[in-house]
C-alpha cells in the first residue's frame, strides 16, 4: 500500500514539475527572443521562424547601443529620476501612514481613503491635463515633469503597504520615546522606520520597478535630450525610411537588465512586504 501511495506522490510531483517548467518557459520566452534577435543582423530578423539562429554573432550591436544611443546619458537620468521619485515615496508615505493611523484629527479617514483610491487612476489618463498644467507652469522639459507624476502615482501603492505595518507598531514604543523626551519627527524616524523595513524594501522595489521603463509620460513632457530616459535609447536607431531593428533589440535588452537583475535578487522581499503588509493591515 505505501509503495503505491510513493508511486503516485512521485507521478504526481513529476506532473507538477512538468507543468511549472511550461510554465516557466512561456514567461521566459519573450526574454530568450529578445536576446536572440539582440545578437543577428537586422537583415536575418525577417524570417518565418519564431527564433533566428545567427550566422554570426553580432555582438557590435551592443557596442553600437553604447556609442551611438547615448546609452550611459539616458542611463544616468533613469537612475537620478527614479532614485529621486523612490526616496520621496518613501518619506512621504511614511509620514503620510504615520499622520493617519496614529494622529487625531478630523479628515484623516477621509484622507486615506483619497490615498487608496489613488491606485485605482490609470498614469497615462492624467496625460493630457498634466501637459496643460506643466505648460503653464513652465515645467516642460525639465525634471519635474517626470518627478512629479512618478511620485503622485507610485504614492498610493506605498502609503497602502506602510500604513498596514504602521498600524501593527505598539503604541507604547511611541509613548515611551516621548516621555524620553523624542519629538515626532525623531519617533518616526528613529522608532518606527527600523520596524517597517520590510514594507520600505517592497515600496522601493516596486517603485522602481513601475517607473523604470515608463515612456509615455517621458514622450509628451520631454522634448530635448537633458533630461530623456532610458527608453529613448532605442529612438536613437529608427530613421525615417529604415531602423537598424538588431541594434534596438539590444538597446531593449540593455533597458530590460536593471529592472530584471532588481527583480532576481529581490524578489523575496517583494512577496515578503506584500504578503505581510496584507496580513497585517
Amino acid at each position: 500500500m505505501n509503495s503505491v501511495l510513493s508511486k503516485h506522490s512521485r507521478t504526481k510531483r513529476r506532473i507538477w514539475i512538468l507543468v511549472f517548467s511550461v510554465i516557466a518557459f512561456v514567461q521566459l520566452f519573450p526574454l530568450i527572443w529578445l536576446i536572440d534577435f539582440s545578437l543577428c543582423k537586422s537583415n536575418e530578423l525577417f524570417t518565418s521562424g519564431i527564433l533566428v539562429w545567427p550566422e554570426e554573432i553580432q555582438w557590435k550591436n551592443y557596442i553600437l547601443a553604447f556609442r551611438d544611443g547615448h546609452f550611459l546619458h539616458y542611463l544616468g537620468n533613469s537612475l537620478l529620476i527614479n532614485t529621486l521619485a523612490v526616496v520621496l515615496v518613501v518619506l512621504i508615505s511614511i509620514m503620510a501612514s504615520f499622520a493617519c493611523t496614529r494622529m487625531h484629527w478630523k479628515l484623516k479617514n477621509v484622507v486615506a481613503v483619497i490615498m487608496v483610491m489613488g491606485m485605482m487612476i490609470p498614469i497615462h489618463a492624467t496625460l493630457l491635463p498634466n501637459y496643460v498644467i506643466y505648460d503653464r507652469l513652465k515645467l516642460t522639459d525639465t525634471i519635474w515633469a517626470l518627478l512629479i507624476p512618478y511620485v503622485a502615482f507610485s504614492l498610493p501603492q506605498g502609503y497602502f503597504l506602510t500604513s498596514g505595518f504602521m498600524a501593527s507598531v505598539p503604541k507604547e514604543l511611541e509613548e515611551a520615546a516621548l516621555i524620553d523626551g523624542c519629538g515626532v519627527y525623531r519617533v518616526v524616524f528613529t522608532i518606527i522606520m527600523p520596524l517597517l523595513r520590510p514594507s520600505i524594501s517592497t515600496v522601493v522595489i516596486m517603485t522602481y520597478l513601475n517607473n523604470w521603463n515608463e515612456f509615455m509620460m517621458a514622450t509628451t513632457y520631454l522634448s530635448s535630450d537633458k533630461w530623456k530616459t532610458l527608453p529613448f535609447c532605442i529612438l536613437e536607431f529608427t530613421g525615417q525610411y529604415s531602423s537598424n531593428y538588431a541594434v534596438q533589440f539590444a538597446v531593449m535588452a540593455l533597458s530590460a537588465a536593471p529592472a530584471l537583475l532588481v527583480y532576481i535578487f529581490l524578489n523575496k522581499y517583494i512577496t515578503k512586504g506584500v504578503a505581510l503588509g496584507a496580513v497585517k493591515g
